[in-house]
């Protein structure tokens, strides 16, 4: 989770419980990931819930928070063992240093061949399509969603901003506006959050929801379709 308005020069790396490291930003008394694991719930959020519910190929995918690239690393992972083709477009308005992503533990408890796989994704130029392998390609914009377009229509969404408790203007009317006018029919739609609020923006812009049970934590997601 990222597009914080804090640019934070020292979060805190910290363990969660699968093991995997999540970031923590004091100033914002936020974590990037759930504290119950942070490999666990990207991978069914966005994995199972998001990229394998998703039927298209190739896959177009729009993420709102780059943060740490641990969403972007399981996809390029599943886009290979799947042989499914994605463009994956991902907004982030503060990129991590180089100093702090290089101590991320995510290789190491996945596969350490993909080493090579998340450092090409990190390496990748800003502001262009940068294919990373046969079947992945990734988009990194320096963008703030608050005060920027958001340009091209896209099959898959993750919405993987912080919190609408710490960062409530990332859960606004506008936003979802934007997400809806980025969603084709059929566009799938995925976060963490289950809050009332986000339903019913997500139906006012022609989304159909669904309640999913959650990762360890957390007792549901939403999963949304725009009709």
């Amino acid at each position: 989770m990222n597009n914080s308005p804090i640019n934070s020069p020292c979060p805190e790396i910290r363990i969660t419980g699968d093991g995997s490291h999540t970031l923590y930003i004091p100033e914002m008394d936020e974590h990037y990931h759930s504290h119950f694991g942070a490999i666990t719930e990207s991978s069914y959020i966005f994995i199972d819930t998001g990229l394998k519910y998703c039927s298209t190929n190739p896959v177009k995918l729009l993420e709102v928070g780059f943060g740490t690239g641990l969403n972007a690393l399981l996809t390029a992972i599943e886009a290979e063992k799947s042989k499914r083709h994605v463009m994956y477009c991902t907004l982030e308005k503060h990129p991590l240093a180089h100093q702090i992503i290089e101590k991320l533990n995510y290789c190491s408890l996945i596969a350490d061949d993909n080493k090579l796989l998340f450092n090409e994704i990190h390496k990748a130029e800003w502001e262009k399509p940068v294919m990373i392998n046969e079947f992945f390609t990734i988009e990194k914009r320096k963008t703030d969603i608050i005060t920027d377009r958001v340009t091209g229509i896209f099959d898959l969404i993750y919405f993987d901003a912080f919190g609408p408790d710490k960062q409530p203007e990332m859960w606004s009317d506008d936003i979802f506006t934007k997400i809806s006018n980025a969603s084709a029919s059929g566009t799938v739609f995925v976060t963490y959050s289950a809050k009332g609020t986000l339903k019913r923006m997500l139906r006012s812009k022609g989304y159909e929801v669904t309640l999913l049970p959650g990762p360890p934590g957390k007792r549901c997601i939403t999963r949304a379709i725009k009709k």
